[in-house]
């Protein structure tokens, strides 16, 4: 009787243990993407604080490659490009800017089929205002970017599912050359 007590408590234990982790990852999952509480103003950011992300990125997302590339910040704004690749085959394109708005930063983005075809209409486009900015990370709203080291960078973005639940990607970045 007291070794069936030992093991169920022992099960117990490693149960709770499951429990925190799931609970855990969620919050990390949560602290990665941050979004603007009601009524709260993006912070003062010039373009510069992205400056470390110009350059060429290769990585993994959404079961296949992932690859961005932006230019070096000029004239208030910094431009970017992603590319997905799937068994080998474009998937999907987006065109991004960050631009400087209001005091702040703004990732404005917009989503193209393969055959250049928009997912948004004409004249509208995905924003993610600023929320936090860092040294090494630029946190918009369901949207983020962390420098992880000199040449590598983690993206994590909010993305809401068919049933109504958000989930976050993540996508972890090496830099290469052109």
């Amino acid at each position: 009787m007291q070794e069936r007590k030992s093991w169920l408590k022992g099960m117990a234990a490693g149960l709770l243990w499951v429990v925190i982790g799931a609970f855990a990852g969620k919050d990390d999952d949560d602290a990665r993407v941050l979004s603007l509480a009601e009524g709260q103003v993006s912070p003062s950011a010039s373009i510069e604080a992205s400056a470390w992300m110009a350059g060429n990125w290769i990585g993994n997302g959404f079961g296949g490659v992932a690859e961005e590339s932006y230019l070096p910040p000029n004239g208030g704004t910094m431009i970017g490009m992603f590319r997905h690749l799937k068994d080998n085959k474009p998937s999907f394109y987006e065109f991004a800017v960050i631009v400087e708005h209001e005091g702040s930063l703004l990732y404005r983005l917009k989503h193209f089929h393969p055959d250049m075809r928009g997912w948004e209409a004409k004249d509208e486009a995905v924003d993610f205002p600023l929320v936090k900015v860092t040294d090494n990370a630029l946190y918009f709203d369901g949207l983020t970017y962390i420098r992880t080291g000199e040449d590598s960078m983690s993206a994590y973005v909010r993305i809401g599912n068919k049933d109504g639940e958000d989930q976050i990607a993540g996508f972890d970045y090496r830099r290469v050359e052109p």
